[in-house]
């Protein structure tokens, strides 16, 4: 009678078995299966503990009756559960629990209603202990999920269109609620490159989508109606199943999701599966769904829509929705305690956990505002209230849950204090306000409140790489003195992006769309304009850095501005080598940066293959083997305290614009995603798992 859930480690795959229908019978019928990935990691997942077994209803009470609560009906009571072993707790913590509310006390006037319902709730705590040890004795503690309802059985279809149509129909989101805990680092790793692939491809499709409206009805043509870029990437994702957390709905964190991260668009945010609701600032399970016949709420979003909003970090005083008119911002009638509303109400009775994503206006997003997610909160207090307009509003205290990381909002606010007065932002550790003397387009920061290490400022600053004689002379470079004959910025079909393989990598706003083996930028033999979207990597930094010391990783970078995915970020300099003086001076101690060795990560930037199987990578310009180093012994620039990853935020792509050779490009660094403030930038040097790194920035 009693569900359970097993892994198949074999086959990758979660399993939730059904209980049959007779009591007696042991759990059988496979309902549904879900292939995570190639590789299961080892995550602990751990019950939202709502009961889900409802008993029958109780005839209705006769007149003048005590009431008691209708077990079907009304909200759960709250049961003190049998105390389990301690080590079944140990990983999670106080707040894996998910308990319902209290329960009154038995009426003192006894009736056959109140001993039917008395016998019901006692035959439910034996089934439900009779589960608990059914579980631990096969093993399965360390997974244990709440079932929701079973979908009802689709009627035969009348044809076969009516076949094709179900086929395509998408999922609908599951109500089975979970919550991952103790990851491994190697399954933390394992999250994380799979959220970043996925908005990858969210972030591919979107750019593509852009390029591909120039061409009018051609467009519609291929890709139906115009609409939003990012509507129509996540349609596209979501017609192929590519929308994550879809077969669970996770309470707490989400695997692969990091506090700060920072979002540009809502639908990203559904894509993710960390906010469900396109619209909506709540997201819940609703009660239809819900194995308990009651909404739950999962995440919230935050972005000052309501004028009745308290917000100061970490304590927010929520507003219910509902009650406004459609583009009003205030309230025209009384909002209701249903939906949303309900769901967080219901939440703070069970204790659950509640994401917070705090929208901000910013200028660096698309469409004027950025969305950052800010951690777990807990819904402390709930009441009704005349709001300022003068109408009946829900309100829900909320406090942030204590030992998380510092909030990605107060980050931002921060950073934005450090970029105007860092003496006063932050008084004590500074060594440098600019280690690049003015060489850099913005000063470079150096940071250091650990030790009196300051040997960056022992190094020439570098801000262009020196080239070998060779680089500018030989067959490789014939073509020199030949550029794009555009007098304005360049366009489709010019000489430049011929050189490209037909199209220009970048945007115009100069973010890469698709990654090359090697990128033409315009160069000085072009005649279009110093603002051409074509020249992006040659014109420098764009950030403000800080290279400060860590514990972690000796000397390391970060930004005080927050990087979008795609965009320039630095280039590696130094003296560039010969593959001969590489061979003489490795043997002579010097620290070399081996271009030649880093991952063609460049490959994933536009890779479109989750949903265009067809879809091939660029490889046009081909780009021969690389032999040349580059000295950093006695000069080098910020590039040379980048950390290495092996889940890397940024990326090395090849690019020429001051030179046609080949054998010699710029190793210009990209962000392969949405790179918060004061987050920490890291590399792929390219070396193996068990092989050491030799630091740069010891």
């Amino acid at each position: 009678m009693m569900p359970s859930f097993a892994i198949c480690p074999s086959a990758n795959l979660l399993f939730r078995i059904c209980p049959s229908a007779k009591p007696s019978a042991s759990p059988q019928a496979l309902v549904s299966a879900k292939k995570l990935s190639l590789w299961t990691p080892s995550v602990t997942v751990r019950a939202c503990g709502i009961p889900a077994m409802t008993p029958p209803s109780p005839p209705p009470p006769p007149p003048g009756a005590a009431p008691f609560p209708d077990l079907n009906l009304s909200l759960f009571p709250k049961l003190e559960p049998k105390p389990e072993p301690l080590d079944h707790f140990a990983a999670v913590g106080p707040l894996d629990t998910f308990l319902p509310p209290s329960i009154p006390s038995p009426s003192p006037r006894p009736d056959a209603v109140e001993e039917q319902n008395a016998s019901l709730f006692a035959e439910y705590l034996r089934l439900a202990r009779l589960f608990a040890a059914a579980a631990s004795s096969a093993g399965h503690n360390h997974l244990s999920l709440v079932p929701a309802p079973p979908p009802p059985l689709d009627p035969p279809p009348a044809s076969s269109s009516a076949v094709v149509a179900a086929r395509k129909k998408r999922k609908p989101r599951s109500a089975d609620m979970v919550r991952a805990s103790s990851l491994s680092v190697r399954d933390q790793l394992h999250f994380r490159d799979v959220v970043r692939r996925t908005r990858i491809t969210f972030d591919s499709l979107r750019c593509l989508l852009i390029r591909e409206e120039d061409k009018g009805e051609a467009f519609e043509a291929i890709w139906g109606k115009k609409t939003r870029p990012d509507l129509k990437a996540s349609s596209l994702m979501g017609d192929r199943d590519l929308w994550l957390n879809r077969d669970r709905r996770i309470i707490g964190s989400i695997p692969g999701i990091s506090i700060g991260d920072v979002f540009f668009f809502r639908l990203e945010l559904v894509v993710l599966g960390l906010h469900g609701q396109s619209q909506a600032g709540i997201d819940y399970v609703p009660a239809s769904r819900s194995a308990t016949g009651e909404p739950i709420a999962t995440s919230i979003i935050v972005s000052g829509g309501y004028e009745d909003d308290e917000d100061s970090g970490l304590m927010l005083v929520y507003t219910g929705h509902g009650g406004r008119g459609p583009n009003m911002l205030k309230h025209s009638c009384d909002q209701k305690l249903e939906g949303g509303n309900l769901a967080l109400e219901r939440s703070m009775n069970y204790g659950v956990e509640i994401r917070v994503i705090r929208g901000i206006r910013s200028r660096k997003g698309p469409v004027g505002k950025i969305y950052v997610y800010d951690g777990l909160y807990k819904i402390v207090n709930c009441w009704m209230d005349v709001g300022k307009s003068g109408f009946g509003i829900y309100k829900y205290k909320l406090l942030r849950i204590e030992g998380q990381e510092e909030m990605g909002s107060a980050i931002l606010r921060f950073a934005e204090d450090l970029k105007v007065n860092p003496l006063t932002a932050r008084p004590a550790g500074y060594v440098s306000l600019d280690m690049s003397m003015g060489k850099e387009n913005f000063p470079i920061l150096l940071f250091n409140d650990i030790d009196d290490d300051q040997e960056p400022l022992l190094y020439e600053y570098l801000p262009r790489p020196v080239f070998p004689v060779d680089a500018f002379q030989g067959k490789a470079n014939s073509d020199t003195g030949n550029g794009c004959e555009c007098t304005s910025n360049c366009s489709a079909g010019c000489y430049c992006a011929k050189k490209n393989g037909g199209e220009f990598p970048y945007d115009g706003n100069g973010f890469l769309t698709k990654g090359k083996p090697v990128i033409y930028e315009c160069n000085n033999w072009c005649r279009c304009p110093p603002t051409c979207p074509n020249r992006v990597s040659q014109r420098g930094v764009k950030h403000r850095f800080e290279v400060f010391r860590s514990n972690e990783t000796g000397w390391g970078v970060r930004s005080l501005d927050l990087i979008r995915a795609g965009q320039f970020v630095c280039e590696f300099s130094g003296i560039v080598l010969t593959s001969e003086q590489t061979e003489i001076l490795s043997t002579k101690g010097h620290c070399l940066v081996h271009p030649g060795q880093f991952p063609g990560r460049w490959v994933e930037w536009g890779d479109i293959s989750d949903v265009f199987p067809d879809y091939v990578p660029p490889n046009f310009p081909p780009l021969p083997g690389l032999n040349f180093s580059i000295d950093v012994s006695r000069s080098r620039n910020v590039a040379c305290y980048l950390s290495h990853s092996g889940s890397p935020n940024v990326f090395v792509q090849f690019v020429l614009f001051d030179h046609n050779n080949l054998l010699y490009p710029h190793a210009m660094i990209f962000a392969m995603e949405n790179i918060p403030p004061l987050r920490e930038l890291s590399i792929d040097y390219g070396v193996g798992g068990d092989e050491p790194v030799e630091k740069l920035t010891m």
